[in-house]
């Protein structure tokens, strides 16, 4: 396959526009048993799915620059008046008003603890993840939603103070651009291209 025909996707006067291909199939292939006998076909596909994130780019953005960042409700009327949402929401879930966006880097790395936590040695089709991933539930000091995410370093423990760091030197603009290690970790333990921020 030439990249050169691969899909690029641009905003051009604020709309998407998709240029080349998205979907190129390859011919299928036996699967046989040790007898010969065909039990099947592969059907390979490279597909290249295109994602938007509308309001929540700049929560993408921000793990590439070394920063958390969520959202406060900041409507009057609202009950959740003042509440901050991590993960990032655009609309609060009380009131549905636009909420502002708030960098809460700081109060993470002062304050994020493990709520709970799985470790796992089995995982999704897509995963690029080394295994066994230690997926953490991490809850920060006023905040009332939990953010999931993965430890790095060490093993978990319930309570675990926690310290965000960020790929800030080849961003993928994804969740895995954040991840967290235990309070106290030296900058030699993180991963390769991650920071403190």
């Amino acid at each position: 396959m030439s990249t050169a025909k691969r899909g690029k996707v641009r905003v051009e006067n604020g709309r998407y526009r998709l240029d080349g291909q998205f979907h190129f199939p390859y011919p299928n292939e036996p699967i046989r048993n040790e007898d010969g006998e065909l039990m099947g076909v592969t059907n390979p596909r490279d597909l290249t799915h295109v994602h938007m994130y509308g309001g929540e780019a700049p929560f993408f953005e921000g793990l590439g620059q070394g920063k958390l960042l969520g959202t406060r409700c900041d409507s009057q009327n609202c009950d959740a008046n003042g509440s901050i949402f991590i993960p990032f929401r655009i609309h609060c879930p009380d009131c549905l008003g636009k909420n502002t966006i708030v960098d809460m880097t700081e109060t993470a790395k002062k304050g994020a603890t493990v709520h709970t936590f799985m470790i796992t040695e089995r995982t999704g089709a897509f995963n690029t993840l080394p295994k066994p991933i230690r997926f953490v539930n991490v809850e920060f000091e006023g905040v009332p939603t939990i953010l999931m995410g993965y430890l790095s370093v060490g093993e978990p423990e319930i309570g675990m103070k926690v310290v965000p760091i960020f790929n800030t030197t080849k961003p993928s603009y994804t969740i895995l651009d954040l991840s967290w290690v235990p309070e106290g970790t030296n900058e030699s333990e993180i991963l390769e291209g991650f920071t403190f921020g």
